[in-house]
């Protein structure tokens, strides 16, 4: 009898026109190294009284549909992503395309994520997802990966597909080895690790509906924090954050190529942190940095990915 394993199984996408109904074509094949996207429905217990000591049956509670996705940070599928958490970029070029996404948008695009277990079968259908938070690590090694945290109206199972045969992407991961932080425009060294998050802080409808089922999740006041781990080598990170003024932060990954991704956050400010001395090693302070809306720019962050994607 065969087994679900994770090395056999597969994920497809695709945005929506109306929320929370699948579209019946257009998917795409999603990379992917974990998900713990699902349903559930709790069940609550029985508080009558008048039968004994022994309790009286559980009644289901709403379902809850959400999780993580952990997918590669790469030059053509990430752009799905970053559409989910920001909306439709300005795309301008002929190959290679420049898609530029940026922060603000009170309206975000919806999706359908399939899952597929085909030895079982299990194809779990996750509708109306749409993208809460978009978090990842900058370091010297490793393997890159970002985690899009979802909110889904529900889940349908079927044992056959309702994805058809998705469109693939090809495949061209970045790697810590081609990344870069500039603070204003200069290279930043002594960085030993960078963490960004960024959030729509989604806001449940939970209406009462007979499927107990949301009635949708709305954007409220974004954010765009993070943490950076810098060797004490200068006082550059230190005066910005004693004066208080914000400063800008890039963070950026380029192929030979020429395929690369630019994430700017326009108004970064540092809170003072503690320095410590805890022994022999080098001495490394921690900045918890919060980014803020910038009116020259127009707004929070900007992200520029080029590639050899049309149109997302």
């Amino acid at each position: 009898m065969a087994r679900a394993q994770g090395a056999r199984s597969l994920m497809a996408a695709a945005f929506e026109t109306t929320y929370g109904t699948p579209p019946l074509s257009g998917y795409m094949q999603m990379t992917f190294a974990s998900t713990s996207l699902g349903a559930e429905q709790p069940l609550l217990g029985s508080e009558l009284l008048g039968y004994g000591r022994d309790p009286l049956a559980p009644i289901k509670d709403a379902v809850t549909a959400d999780g993580d996705v952990v997918v590669p940070i790469d030059a053509e599928a990430f752009g799905f992503w970053l559409k989910a958490a920001f909306g439709d970029p300005v795309t301008t070029g002929t190959g290679p395309y420049t898609h530029e996404f940026v922060s603000g948008s009170w309206t975000l695009p919806s999706l359908s994520i399939e899952t597929a277990m085909p030895e079982v079968p299990r194809f779990a259908m996750y509708s109306g997802c749409v993208l809460d938070q978009l978090s990842w690590q900058m370091q010297r090694s490793g393997l890159l990966t970002a985690t899009a945290k979802l909110i889904a109206q529900g889940e349908a199972i079927a044992t056959s597909t309702a994805a058809g045969t998705p469109t693939g992407w090809t495949l061209q991961r970045f790697g810590h080895f081609n990344g870069s932080i500039k603070r204003n425009g200069t290279a930043l060294g002594n960085i030993v690790s960078a963490d960004i998050q960024y959030a729509n802080n989604l806001d449940r409808i939970e209406t009462i509906r007979s499927d107990g089922r949301i009635d949708g999740a709305d954007p409220s006041i974004a954010a765009l924090t993070g943490k950076m781990e810098v060797r004490f080598a200068d006082q550059v990170l230190m005066t910005q954050a004693m004066n208080g003024t914000p400063a800008e932060l890039e963070f950026a990954y380029s192929l030979g190529s020429g395929e690369s991704l630019t994430f700017t956050a326009h108004a970064v400010y540092l809170p003072r942190p503690r320095i410590e001395i805890q022994g022999p090693q080098g001495i490394q302070a921690s900045f918890d940095w919060q980014a803020a809306y910038n009116s020259a720019a127009g707004q929070m962050c900007t992200v520029v990915l080029k590639n050899q994607i049309a149109s997302y």
